[in-house]
């Protein structure tokens, strides 16, 4: 199944926000220029590493950074034999949790844990489609200045490229909200936010029902968690919406992680 950062509506979405993209045999290379000392290629999880098309971009854009994220351990014993070092710092989620949503909807809710399937089920909340004007407002006003939050040109861009396979939404009262992402067969529990109000009546639980139903409306068969915490490369943050993500099931997914390399622009 094909990660999102190799979709033509990733391509899209990355192109409006200023990174030059070179779709080569069904993988996206992306490029940030950088006045006078060169660029920084991305390649991230693709379902096959051209080292040569590397280097050629490295030339071409005067690189003196490749970042590659491999899909799995095979692709990371390419990248080693190829001169590329583990970095301390990923950019993709190295451990995930993923749904699988062939299931019926009661198999997936009898698979919630017990305090989770008691929330969805007895959560009245209203959950409401919003745009992202709209969203970016309550998404700021809920976290200040404690997390970043995109723009709003940002998150139109990212309706407008995905269209009907991104979804908005938030409660009635926008005490949390989420925004989710499909791309082939695959679903993404992209970003999200919930205030005080909305942590403690539980509404991200309900939020997130509703984001792996509408996953699974549009035939999605695997609902990403885009990310729980990971021993590897610890981030204590991350392990409060570990536990929330975990209650909902699924299967861990583990990534090799981020692999890096320097080199001279030419």
């Amino acid at each position: 199944m094909v990660d999102i950062r190799q979709s033509k509506d990733y391509t899209r979405y990355l192109s409006s926000l200023g990174w030059i993209v070179e779709r080569i045999k069904n993988t996206n290379y992306f490029i940030k220029k950088f006045p006078l000392i060169g660029s920084v290629i991305k390649i991230q999880r693709p379902e096959k590493i051209y080292f040569k098309k590397i280097k050629t971009l490295a030339k071409k854009y005067r690189a003196f950074q490749i970042i590659l994220e491999p899909k799995d351990d095979k692709q990371k014993e390419e990248i080693k034999k190829n001169g590329f070092r583990l970095s301390n710092s990923p950019y993709l989620p190295t451990k995930t949790l993923e749904l699988n949503l062939t299931k019926p909807e009661k198999d997936l809710l009898k698979n919630l844990k017990k305090d989770c399937r008691s929330i969805v089920k007895k959560s009245k909340v209203k959950i409401v489609k919003t745009s992202p004007e709209k969203f970016q407002g309550v998404w700021k006003k809920a976290v200040g200045f404690k997390r970043y939050v995109p723009q709003i040109p940002q998150l139109e861009s990212l309706k407008k490229t995905f269209g009907k396979n991104c979804l908005f939404i938030t409660t009635y009262d926008y005490s949390a909200g989420a925004i989710f992402l499909r791309a082939d067969k695959k679903s993404y529990y992209w970003q999200a936010f919930t205030n005080k109000d909305g942590r403690r009546n539980n509404y991200q639980y309900k939020i997130v029902w509703e984001g792996i139903l509408w996953a699974k409306k549009l035939g999605a068969k695997v609902f990403d968690f885009e990310g729980i915490y990971d021993e590897r490369f610890p981030n204590k943050s991350w392990l409060g919406f570990t536990h929330f993500k975990k209650s909902f099931g699924g299967n861990e997914i583990i990534y090799p992680g981020c692999y890096i390399k320097f080199r001279l622009p030419i």
